[in-house]
């Protein structure tokens, strides 16, 4: 399902300090929100298109990695019959545009949601969201990580069901003080998602005397499938050569024990490059 928001999400897991740092997480998820999640059953929301790289993979990160709940498939026809019964939950594809932003770009989110009879998608009880990558950008670019992603969220919303004092809190705050623990690890990361001026091995131990390594995308999502705990991958959200250039999303997340080690964003410029900065590596260095 993608639909254009004319509001912003309720949770933004890996966004909520820099795209609501108006409101505050209490404003935006109740634990009656995180109650229901959890006794109803999740429908995974498939495109029409049952081949659609989005499709395929969501599939088999669901039926590899999610316990919490019973889950089923459906798709965005179906969705749009269901998505009004509260006794249903959904895993759903939603296009996001913030239209507080100067450049009007789009954004991919994988969003977990209640089902309430409600006119816009927008409207309906959100649990947790994360940017996939730009809407633009070719699914290809984070497909692979999917399994990474479905388990992280499962165990946050674990988390913050069995924590509800995290609700108030801000959860970046919990998850940001992981960067201590990247020493032990080894951080693997896609060449495009490291910015042009620092993408190089020379380059990145200027910045960083941990353990960094160039990978292809196979690399990581067999890391991921093999829960190997020295490894973190960069999940990068960013223009990748489309026109729509705005904020550029940087997370690293554990391959084993599927955890944020560390999260920011900026907006991209003619300093900025679409990338793992420079600044990025000497900020995880100094932890």
């Amino acid at each position: 399902m993608i639909t254009e928001m004319k509001k912003i999400l309720s949770l933004l897991l890996f966004t909520l300090v820099g795209l609501v740092s108006f409101t505050s997480a209490k404003d935006l998820i109740r634990k009656d929100d995180l109650e229901t999640f959890m006794k109803n059953p999740l429908y995974v929301v498939l495109d029409n298109n049952p081949m659609s790289e989005w499709s395929l993979k969501i599939r088999e990160a669901v039926e590899k990695g999610w316990t919490l709940t019973k889950y089923q498939f459906i798709n965005d026809t179906e969705f749009e019959k269901l998505r009004g019964d509260m006794d249903k939950s959904f895993l759903v594809r939603i296009q996001v545009r913030f239209p507080d932003d100067k450049v009007r770009a789009f954004y991919s989110f994988m969003t977990f949601t209640n089902g309430a009879a409600v006119k816009e998608v927008a409207d309906m009880p959100e649990v947790c969201s994360l940017p996939l990558g730009y809407d633009a950008v070719n699914q290809d670019s984070w497909s692979y990580k999917l399994l990474g992603f479905v388990r992280f969220a499962q165990n946050h919303i674990k988390l913050i069901y069995d924590n509800p004092e995290l609700i108030s809190s801000n959860p970046l705050d919990y998850y940001n003080r992981n960067i201590p623990d990247l020493k032990d690890k080894e951080i693997w990361m896609v060449e495009k998602d490291i910015a042009p001026d620092v993408r190089t091995i020379a380059k990145i131990r200027d910045a960083y005397k941990g353990v960094v390594r160039i990978v292809k995308p196979e690399d990581i999502e067999q890391a991921i499938a093999d829960r190997k705990d020295n490894v973190v991958y960069l999940h990068k959200v960013g223009p990748e050569g489309t026109r729509m250039q705005a904020r550029i999303y940087k997370t690293l997340l554990g391959a084993g024990d599927d955890r944020i080690y560390y999260f920011d964003y900026h907006m991209m410029s003619k300093s900025k490059g679409d990338g793992f900065l420079k600044k990025d590596f000497k900020r995880i260095s100094k932890q």
